[in-house]
């Protein structure tokens, strides 16, 4: 199996590259790769990366996370938020590759007690999440075989990201 990992050094896709390495042939790609682009911001290399690798999934675990600053810089949230993900639904569709996509809890309003459900009605409340959410819809109408994870927090050993808001932090050791 032919696999195409983006977003090789981000938290999630660090730890992807080990799981993945087993189960076949592994392109991982990052926005600085040379090789072949790895690049969101650059939707034609991207195309074209898909279609001259031709893999049999694409895992894209590469997005735009700076949260604050998409308040402002909109333009490139969504470009690499919405944008890329739709190119890649399409050239998956067209190719016939599966497409893993990792999203955000982001595309809800962060109310309620239990864990999210694919029904669940979203709500996204900044940039971030209205961006997250215009991906994965793109990638819904754009046809290809998907699967999307919408990760609450990561926790591994180069990384840990709680969810928001996390727990209390004990006062103490013996809490």
């Amino acid at each position: 199996m032919k696999i195409l990992l983006l977003g090789k050094n981000g938290q999630v896709g660090w730890e992807l590259q080990r799981s993945l390495a087993p189960l076949g042939e592994l392109l991982a790609l990052d926005r600085s790769s040379t090789s072949h682009c790895g690049d969101l911001s650059n939707l034609e290399g991207l195309v074209e990366t898909v279609r001259l690798y031709g893999p049999d999934v694409v895992v894209n675990a590469a997005a735009y996370t700076a949260v604050d600053k998409a308040e402002t810089d909109s333009q490139t949230a969504f470009l690499v938020n919405e944008l890329a993900p739709e190119a890649l639904s399409s050239v998956c569709a067209a190719t016939g590759a599966y497409l893993v996509h990792f999203s955000t809890d982001y595309v809800f309003d962060g109310s309620g007690q239990r864990p999210w459900l694919e029904t669940d009605a979203t709500g996204p409340v900044n940039v971030y999440g209205h961006s997250k959410l215009a991906g994965e819809k793109g990638i819904a109408h754009r046809g290809s075989q998907h699967l999307i994870f919408g990760p609450v927090g990561c926790m591994a050993p180069r990384a840990v990201i709680l969810p928001r808001p996390c727990c209390a932090w004990p006062k103490s050791a013996n809490e």
